[in-house]
This record gives C-alpha cells, structure tokens and sequence, in this order.
C-alpha cells in the first residue's frame, strides 16, 4: 500500500530512466478500494485453483502460478468478461504473485472507449431499478456528484453551509485514495440536497441503502456535464467530439476538483466526452 503517493510521481520517475510507460505499474496500490477489489479478485482465483483444479495448498499454487493464472485468464474470456475486467484480474494477479510478466502468453482482449456500454446506453440491470421510487437519491446525487462508496459513507453531519462563503457544502471525509474534499452543491440544486438530509440526527448515514440497480456514475457524469456548461457558458459537442482546442480549462479544472480528480484529462475523456 502507498497511500497518499502519486503514481504520477512513480510514472515521471520511470520516465527519467528511460522505461516504457505502456500499462505501467509500480508495483504498488494507491487506494483502498483498490486493495478491496485486487483482494476479492485473488481469493476468487484461489478459490478456483481448489475447486477446479484441486490445488489446495499456497505453495503449490505458487509454483504453478503462471501456468494456473493463465488458464484462470482464458477461462473468464470464455466467459465474456470485459477487456477490463480481464485486465485488472491480470494486474491483481501480477501484484499479488509478485511477477510482472505473469500469463503474459494469454493475449487478452484491447479496451476500446466504443465497448463501455455502462452509463451510456441502457443495460440489462437498469431494467430492474425504477427510478421514481428513488428520486431523493437521484436528485442528491445530481446536486454534487458523489462516488457511490462516498454517498455509502456520508453522514448528515457532513452537509452543511460553508462559514466564509455561506455555500452550501457536501463533505467527503474520505474519497478516492483516502482524499478529503467539500463539493460545493450545484447551484439551484440546494433543496434536493437539503430535503434528504433536514431534521435528523447529525450521526446518521445519509442514505441507509443504495440499490445495487442504479447507475450512480450516471448521475456523476451527468452532474460534471451540467456544471461545466454551467461554468463555461458553452453547450457540449456530440458525443466523443471534444476537442482540446474548444475546452475551457479553467472550467474543466473546477469540474476535476469537485469530483475529486487531479488531472483535467480525465474529466475530458470520461465525463465530457
């Protein structure tokens, strides 16, 4: 674990001597989601190395780590697992076993930006959520855009009208990579943030559950596209047509910080875009 260091820091490090920087990794995990997913990705592939293969004991699986990795790969490909979800097994795997070059015969397939389905065109779980039984949720997630771990965590301590301002304000105690943020709620937005949270106790979560149905980076997406054109006075291209010249980087900045990103090209290429 290496919380709170960049792996920007590591890439520009690498950089100076003279590494390729194609699917880099330091050899290092930057945040405690990561850590959660990577863990649950290694315990499956252990489970399976029993179950399928009768491999019980670690250190056998150790020895054969290469060869068990890649038909574990090749296997899941069978299935029609993502390029991403490939690729992040891949990387857990890599982390886990200490060996960077682990099935590294099993080609895997290229991410493509044109396959993400999710968030931008209808998927077969969103047929089972029905969004009018949850509009507070909705309209809270519009007015500030939070991440659903972070709205899985918030406390109604944590709304509240900024003293130097006097900005109505959602703290983030702990977000992406243990960062701590105040989203400022969108304009206009206020009450939909304030009905959710009036009247009960400061200790309390905000939401008691969020159904696994909704799309709540949807909602995050949405939110960063109103509040650029908001803050830039300029209507967004078609999709997948923004172009660096016609960007407003100061206003794409405030959308970055607000989200809790640092870099202005992920909001561009994941959120405007």
């Amino acid at each position: 674990m290496a919380p709170g260091q960049k792996r920007a820091d590591a890439k520009v490090e690498a950089r100076r001597r003279g590494e390729s920087l194609f699917a880099f990794s330091d050899g290092k995990i930057h945040a405690y989601q990561s850590r959660e997913n990577y863990q649950k990705i290694v315990m499956r592939f252990i489970d399976w190395c029993r179950d399928e293969h009768h491999v019980r004991a670690l250190g056998r699986i150790d020895e054969q780590a290469d060869e068990l990795a890649s038909l574990y790969l090749m296997e899941r490909m069978g299935q029609g697992k993502s390029a991403w979800t490939l690729q992040t097994e891949r990387s857990a795997l890599r982390l886990f076993f200490q060996d960077r070059q682990l099935a590294d015969r099993v080609e895997l397939p290229t991410r493509r930006r044109e396959d993400i389905t999710r968030s931008r065109r209808p998927a077969e779980r969103d047929r089972h959520f029905q969004p009018e039984h949850w509009q507070p949720l909705i309209g809270f997630c519009l007015a500030c855009g939070l991440r659903r771990e972070e709205l899985r965590d918030l406390h109604v301590r944590d709304v509240y009208y900024r003293s130097s301002d006097g900005q109505l304000v959602v703290r983030v105690v702990k977000g992406k990579g243990g960062k701590r943020r105040e989203v400022s709620v969108f304009p206009g937005r206020e009450q939909d943030v304030l009905s959710v949270v009036e009247g009960r106790d400061p200790d309390e979560h905000v939401f008691d559950r969020l159904p696994s149905d909704s799309d709540i980076h949807s909602y995050r997406r949405q939110f960063a596209q109103d509040l650029y054109v908001s803050l830039s006075g300029r209507a967004l291209p078609p999709a997948g047509r923004l172009h660096a010249r016609d960007l407003d980087r100061d206003a794409a900045l405030v959308v970055s910080r607000q989200l809790g990103h640092v870099r202005i090209s992920v909001v561009c290429d994941h959120y405007l875009r």
